[in-house]
Formats: structure tokens, C-alpha cells, sequence
């Protein structure tokens, strides 16, 4: 075997080894409709310390959080927009509805939770949709939370006043 010492041998030497043939497997992978019996798709999104269990399936566009309509539960229009960016990114608005319960942190970091668990059950539902999704970042969970308090600390960080006297 001899020794490759540049990107032409390289490429000689694998092309001498595999020649090109349509039998080349790409490395993606192939994603499949993960639907329940009911023909749903569940994911749970986290933000914060939310945690959202999203159910989502055809429908007129219903958005259901713990019982009560999204505007009820939701009452601030930012929160509401946040919870409808999934659909526009992905050009289904009106087409899925949803059935989420969440539970911690607050309103802000709930509505968070819904659209990430949104983003993942209409992946799963509609595997299509997922570069759009993942382009406009709606795939990623954030991941920042609140520090911790430590001692001898007002708050995580901040120090008590300091007197010279």
C-alpha cells in the first residue's frame, strides 16, 4: 500500500476504490410521519423552566392551552404571535390544530415552551416542513435558565452594598 501524500491522490485512490455507481446512499437520514392512532403528532417543548405538552393534527386552526383558548390563556398579543410563528414560517396557518398543556415558569417562558413543542410535532407530523423550521431556528431548544443564587450574594451575582465605615 503505498503512502498519499496530496488531494489528487486522495481522489484518485478513492475513485479506484469505489468507482461511481447510482447505488451512492446519502447520509442523511430519513425522516417518517410519527402520528398516534388518532392521527396526531406529540412533542414537548421546553423553555425556561416550562415545560409544554403539544399535540397537534389537522384541522381549522384551534389552539387550545390548558383548557382554554389561546387568546383566554394568553391574553398579551406578543404571546400569541410567538405561538403562531411556527405555522407562518412553515405556510400552514389555519391548517393544524393544537392541544397543549404546559406547567412552570411564567407566561413568557410557557408561550416559549408551546411554540418549541409546536415546531417539533409539526416536524414529526409533516417531515417536509423541517428545513424551514430548523432554518429559522424554532428546532432549538434554549437553553438559558436563571442562575442560581450563591451565598454570601444578594442575587446570583450581585453583591451586598459595600460600607467603608
Amino acid at each position: 500500500m503505498s503512502d498519499i501524500k496530496s488531494l489528487d491522490e486522495l481522489k484518485s485512490a478513492v475513485s479506484a476504490a469505489a468507482p461511481s455507481s447510482p447505488a451512492v446512499v446519502s447520509m442523511a437520514p430519513v425522516r417518517v410521519q410519527v402520528r398516534d392512532k388518532l392521527g396526531r403528532s406529540y412533542a414537548t417543548g421546553k423553555r425556561k423552566n416550562a415545560i409544554a405538552r403539544v399535540w397537534v393534527k389537522p384541522g381549522s386552526g384551534k389552539v387550545v392551552v390548558n383548557g382554554k383558548e389561546m387568546a383566554a390563556y394568553f391574553a398579551r398579543p406578543v404571546l400569541q404571535m410567538i405561538l403562531k410563528q411556527p405555522f407562518t414560517i412553515a405556510n400552514v396557518e389555519g391548517q393544524f390544530d393544537v392541544f397543549a398543556t404546559v406547567s412552570g415558569g411564567g407566561l413568557s417562558g410557557q408561550a416559549g415552551a408551546v411554540k418549541h413543542g409546536i415546531s417539533k410535532a409539526l416536524q414529526l407530523y409533516e417531515p417536509t416542513l423541517r428545513p424551514a423550521l430548523k432554518a429559522a431556528g424554532f428546532l432549538t431548544r434554549d437553553s438559558r435558565v436563571v442562575e442560581r443564587k450563591k451565598y454570601g450574594k444578594a442575587k446570583a451575582r450581585r453583591s451586598f452594598q459595600f460600607s467603608k465605615r
